[in-house]
């Protein structure tokens, strides 16, 4: 059994999902079900006895050490984490607690599981994988080469500041106690079951919904897209062949601008499901930057690629094909997350539409 945490996520149920499609290894999946975690997203696997469910946080102690005793895990994959930068903005307290607090306690729990309930055949063979992301690495350039595994941090939001004090403590405990870990630092994400606060879940809702497409400052901050699908199987494949220690650096080789996407979106509903008042980049509505708005990421993945032999599978265009595809055919699911403290999140940050 491997056990996942934050498996109820947008990244992690993606995960799950996948996991359980290609191998009978069961997981064990620890969710704290805050607003982002969904279990409508993992309803495919009502009845499976190869997923057990428990509803709980990674800052609880005593929840882990005894679900870590019971189980006995061989393998642990870490998704569990505030990572919505703007909500950062508003309330770091609640990411330093999550991202940084609750992967400390994680690492002791599961190294005194380690220490003192594995033989030392079940200590080889032991894995501790740790999700992160590019943003660490801070902004690029349009012209500077990408993201590598040996990029200097330089984070400048609260949320990556609190997720690379993750990562850095990942790092010591490999370094100073021998813990068997590996890091994955992944570009941005997009498809089935992301939480409608994310630029491109919420173009395709809101466009639906004929209300304005909001982009911060001129549209053209760049980031590198990553099918979920294909992160999936990177961390499939980090878990199975990654050397202890390592930073492997995900990305999607999909460098688009936000306006890009925006217009890519709109041009796909144009045609798939067209709207009687005009195109849906009518309406298109450029709001004020937020702060710190790093300008561009790329992730240089070479590095996976070359060593492990992952490549990603989906191109942008027929990614994000899938993936309003999905939306328009779970409009329930999307209904059913867009509740009153989703309706609030979006007034007062984009404006009361």
């Amino acid at each position: 059994m491997i056990l996942v945490t934050g498996g109820a996520g947008f990244i992690g149920s993606n995960f799950v999902l996948d996991w359980l499609k290609v191998n009978q290894e069961p997981v064990l999946n620890l969710d704290a079900l805050t607003y982002a975690g969904n279990l409508e997203n993992l309803d495919s696997l009502k009845g499976d006895s190869r997923h057990v469910f428990v509803q709980g946080n990674i800052c609880d102690k005593d929840l882990v050490s005894s679900l870590l005793s019971q189980y006995k895990p061989r393998a642990i994959v870490h998704f569990a984490a505030e990572s919505h930068v703007d909500r950062s903005i508003f309330g770091p307290d609640l990411f330093f607690q999550t991202n940084v607090m609750g992967t400390l306690n994680l690492l002791e729990c599961v190294k005194a599981f380690y220490d003192h309930e594995l033989s030392d055949e079940e200590k080889a063979q032991f894995r501790f994988l740790h999700v992160s992301t590019d943003e660490v690495y801070g902004s690029l350039g349009f012209d500077d080469p990408a993201f590598t595994e040996e990029t200097p941090y330089r984070p400048n939001s609260p949320y990556s500041a609190s997720k690379a004090s993750s990562d850095h403590a990942v790092r010591a405990w490999f370094h100073t106690y021998g813990f068997p870990v590996l890091t994955t630092n992944c570009s941005n994400n997009y498809g089935p079951y992301q939480f409608p606060e994310k630029l491109i879940p919420l173009v395709i809702s809101n466009a639906l919904a004929r209300k304005p497409l909001p982009i911060y400052g001129d549209g053209l901050n760049i980031r590198d897209w990553l099918y979920v699908g294909d992160h999936c199987s990177a961390i499939r494949c980090v878990l199975e062949k990654g050397k202890l220690g390592e930073t492997y650096n995900v990305g999607g080789h999909n460098e688009r601008n936000n306006i890009t996407i925006v217009k890519t979106i709109c041009a796909i509903l144009d045609e798939v499901k067209p709207h009687p008042d005009g195109s849906y980049a009518d309406l298109i509505t450029f709001v004020k930057d937020r702060p710190g708005h790093d300008r561009r990421y790329a992730i240089d993945s070479t590095k996976l690629q070359t060593q492990l032999g992952w490549k990603p599978q989906e191109c942008f265009e027929t990614g994000i094909r899938k993936t309003v595809e999905w939306y328009l055919s779970h409009q329930t699911w999307v209904k059913n997350v867009q509740s009153g403290a989703y309706r609030e999140w979006t007034a007062k940050q984009y404006g009361n539409w």
